[in-house]
């Protein structure tokens, strides 16, 4: 019985060994992690004992440095050809053929359909015919005229008789330049009811179908030259002072990897209305046309920054209570410092301290985990994880 009695006690208390080593590794091990790094030993409230002394390597602490931090203007929206045509039918006709459809390039004079113009070409005719008819009343009227003439030198009529022969004169003349004006002006309405591009590009949509009844200025063609290219986009109205026409624009558009170099063209003389916002215009040459019309593109002006700035990486500041906030070691010990924060450059992930710091501070590159303020701190010249040695040996101790 005696027997049992001790084997029982002994099993008991390896149990609680195994126990007690499980719970050291599970508390130390989990809640001492710091940002990974490995377990170190903690105080009451979760956080390194003030006896341990944590080191960083030199990766994780920098100093505040002075860079240029340019001023970057962002704006999008999608690409518009400037140069885009419609063609209209300038005559009531039957469209007869199209010799193009979507898709095929033109020249500009280029015949892109035939249209059946009955109704011009007798207009035509009848003003030809009218022209005729005044010139003939003419030519009767100046033979009018210069008998009367004769006669009036010889006193066989009277003053009155030849100003009224001078006056039918210059009627008939009157009529004649109306009719040919009138032929004319048909004329050129026949020529411009033929369908012909008006520009050089491609065909971007086709309105009407052969065989259907055009009426005057209906739609025929849409022609787009894609030589050039626009983004019309807004800014803030505290941005637009910064900008001026002429500045080179970098433009990333949808589908492609690389940025293109666009030009600031126009600048909106006012805000849009109910906004705060002012439209601007980027020229984009486009001689290959690799981009289309409607693709959806991001431009940013890049402004050159003329002044030295202090700042950290993004990745070194903390806030609490809508106060930033960096770790710094100073004289040995851990230091929480509140900052003042002002430009960022997302490009090279830095922030501008304006006040809080000096360039002579250690910051700590990173945010960790369960950090005490005042807590023992070192720099060691090694690129292993964070963690003392005296640490470890504590925890193994346990």
């Amino acid at each position: 019985m005696r027997k049992w009695v001790i084997g029982g006690v002994a099993l008991v208390a390896i149990v609680a060994v195994a126990t007690g080593v499980w719970m050291n590794r599970g508390m130390f091990g989990a809640e001492a992690a710091v940002d990974g790094k490995p377990a170190v030993k903690l105080g009451k409230d979760g956080k390194p004992s003030p006896d341990v002394t944590l080191e960083f390597t030199s990766r994780e602490v920098v100093q505040p440095s002075l860079v240029t931090m340019p001023f970057t203007i962002e704006f999008s929206g999608p690409l518009v050809a400037p140069s885009t045509a419609v063609v209209r039918s300038k005559a009531a006709g039957t469209l007869l053929s199209l010799n193009v459809g979507e898709g095929s390039r033109v020249k500009a004079g280029q015949v892109l359909g035939t249209v059946e113009l009955a109704e011009l070409n007798s207009r035509v005719a009848e003003r030809n015919a009218m022209l005729e008819s005044a010139k003939a009343q003419l030519a009767q009227a100046e033979r009018t005229h210069a008998s009367n003439q004769r006669l009036a030198d010889q006193q066989f009529i009277s003053s009155q008789a030849l100003d009224a022969s001078r006056s039918a004169l210059e009627t008939a003349q009157a009529q004649s330049r109306a009719a040919q004006a009138q032929l004319d002006a048909t004329r050129v309405g026949l020529r411009e009811a033929v369908l012909v591009a008006p520009i050089a590009g491609v065909i971007q949509k086709r309105h009407v179908v052969p065989g259907e009844k055009l009426s005057i200025e209906q739609q025929v063609f849409t022609i787009v030259d894609l030589a050039k290219l626009e983004l019309a986009g807004s800014v803030g109205t505290h941005e637009v002072s910064r900008l001026a026409p002429g500045m080179p624009v970098q433009v990333r558009i949808e589908g492609h990897d690389q940025d293109v170099t666009g030009r600031l063209a126009r600048i909106a003389p006012a805000a849009e209305a109910g906004t705060r916002s002012i439209g601007v215009t980027i020229a984009l040459e486009n001689p290959k046309e690799t981009f289309r019309a409607g693709q959806y593109a991001l431009a940013r002006v890049v402004l050159a920054d003329p002044t030295q700035r202090l700042s950290v990486p993004v990745s070194a500041i903390g806030s609490a209570a809508g106060q930033d906030n960096v770790w710094l070691i100073e004289h040995g010990a851990l230091v929480r410092r509140a900052i003042t924060t002002g430009r960022r450059d997302e490009r090279e992930a830095r922030v501008e301290v304006l006040q809080g710091l000096s360039s002579a501070n250690q910051v700590l590159a990173a945010r960790f985990d369960n950090l005490r303020e005042g807590a023992k701190a070192v720099v060691v010249a090694r690129t292993a994880p964070v963690a003392s040695a005296s640490a470890s040996s504590a925890v193994s101790a346990k």
